[in-house]
């Protein structure tokens, strides 16, 4: 039985090294199994709880669908669209508002998180900075699951709490009105590659070390150089586990490459050549994929033309499955 698959990306940032070995590859290597249904979304609407910015969100979009695509996504067989472009999505994201308890959204750990800050600060209100798009922001990731009756949708652990809503929403709404949803199961991914950034701390666009994935030849070459390393001099062997480098590295190369470096590692090669070496590895790896991202950028049309091929392809599920949500609400 053919199992669909759901993932969302969120719209605030320029894609970087560790977005595509813990994200964009895994999820495109899935999309290619003929077993499955893949749908990959650009989740602007989410980008704006937290990005105030139009310029960035706009920007974003545009890198990010342009870094799916020139790394190899099969938009005939994934759906890949914008959330924004799906009118169903923000209709379905009330009516679920309708039937979901302010219980529920209160024990949201995003939401908790920030009134435990405020009250932490000693604020005399313990929503201070809290929007509603934050509140009830796992309402409208339920509705990316339902409209498209997602059965499998793979997450963080810090998510699979509104995985969890998703499915009490679901069954609260089919209790009252009819078994239209299909309840999701989180797919955890314990097994994500996490990078590390040029600090040693997680890739993070939050800490300012990220490396992104299409800078230019020179660009890349000047951070690679940046990773922060220790001060152990060149014949001295130097230890590959917990190593920022060797950890980028190995996500980009192959088992024998890897070992060489172990190697190498052992062997006391100098910081600067194995920064040389990643360097030049990861040049060689992004070229192709670097140059189709800079024409796709350089003409925004092609990227706009395959998401509204694939926001079209979209709607044939979400235009009929509407109007039967619809009907069972008395909205015909």
């Amino acid at each position: 039985m053919k199992q669909t698959y759901l993932t969302g990306i969120t719209t605030t940032g320029t894609p970087h090294l560790g977005n595509y070995v813990g994200a964009v590859r895994p999820a495109i290597e899935a999309s290619r199994d003929t077993d499955n249904t893949s749908f990959y979304f650009l989740a602007d609407y989410h980008a704006l709880i937290k990005c105030h910015d139009p310029a960035l969100v706009s920007q974003s979009r545009l890198e990010i669908a342009a870094t799916w695509l020139a790394m190899g996504l099969d938009t005939d067989r994934a759906y890949f669209y914008r959330q924004s472009d799906i009118p169903e999505i923000p209709e379905l994201t009330w009516i679920l508002t309708c039937m979901t308890a302010k219980g529920l959204m209160n024990r949201a750990h995003a939401y908790k998180a920030v009134v435990q800050e405020n009250l932490d600060s000693g604020d005399s209100d313990p929503d201070k900075g809290i929007t509603m798009g934050l509140y009830a922001y796992p309402i409208l990731m339920a509705a990316d699951i339902l409209m498209f009756n997602a059965s499998k949708v793979p997450v963080g652990k810090d998510q699979v709490q509104h995985l969890e809503m998703a499915r009490d929403i679901a069954q609260r709404f089919n209790h009252h009105y009819g078994e239209l949803f299909v309840l999701p199961e989180a797919v955890i991914e314990d097994d994500v590659a996490v990078l590390s950034g040029l600090d040693g701390r997680k890739m993070s666009k939050s800490y300012n070390n990220t490396i992104p994935l299409f800078v230019p030849e020179k660009k890349l070459r000047k951070l690679i150089m940046k990773i922060k390393t220790n001060s152990l001099e060149p014949g001295e062997p130097k230890d590959p586990e917990n190593n920022t480098l060797m950890e980028i590295y190995s996500a980009y190369a192959n088992e024998a490459q890897v070992a060489a470096m172990r190697q190498a590692y052992a062997d006391g090669i100098a910081w600067g050549e194995a920064k040389q070496i990643v360097f030049e590895h990861l040049n060689a790896v992004l070229a192709e994929p670097r140059e189709r991202y800079d024409a796709l950028m350089a003409q925004p049309e092609k990227i706009e033309h395959v998401l509204q091929q694939g926001a079209a392809r979209a709607r044939e599920h979400c235009v009929p499955f509407m109007a039967q949500i619809r009907k069972a609400v008395g909205l015909s």
